[in-house]
């Protein structure tokens, strides 16, 4: 992923986060995904192996993209934060859209 393509997404992480449309925190979105609320998760780099691990299971068995991109918390406005996830819906798909060339986890 390139720099700009990054920046963009974690700028546009900003805006979802003013428009109610990011949940964050390892609990709530091992929650999201497997209730099936959410789209999209995004990890940390600086997340530690125990995290990384129970996020990349619990995304691979209920097929929900995981993603890693570095300075979430700091994005959203929550430093320390290392996991957020985005409900299904249009800003969702935009997120998509911008990590498309980004490997998935």
């Amino acid at each position: 992923m390139t720099q700009s393509n990054q920046d963009r997404a974690l700028c546009f992480l900003g805006l979802c986060m003013r428009a109610g449309q990011i949940i964050s925190g390892q609990d709530a979105c091992v929650a999201a995904v497997r209730n099936g609320a959410a789209a999209l998760a995004l990890l940390d780099g600086t997340a530690s192996e125990n995290t990384r691990k129970k996020m990349t299971d619990t995304c691979h068995s209920h097929q929900v993209p995981l993603y890693q991109l570095d300075s979430l918390g700091h994005a959203i406005g929550k430093p320390g934060r290392l996991v957020i996830a985005l409900p299904a819906g249009g800003m969702a798909q935009k997120l998509l859209s911008l990590l498309e060339n980004q490997p998935q986890l």
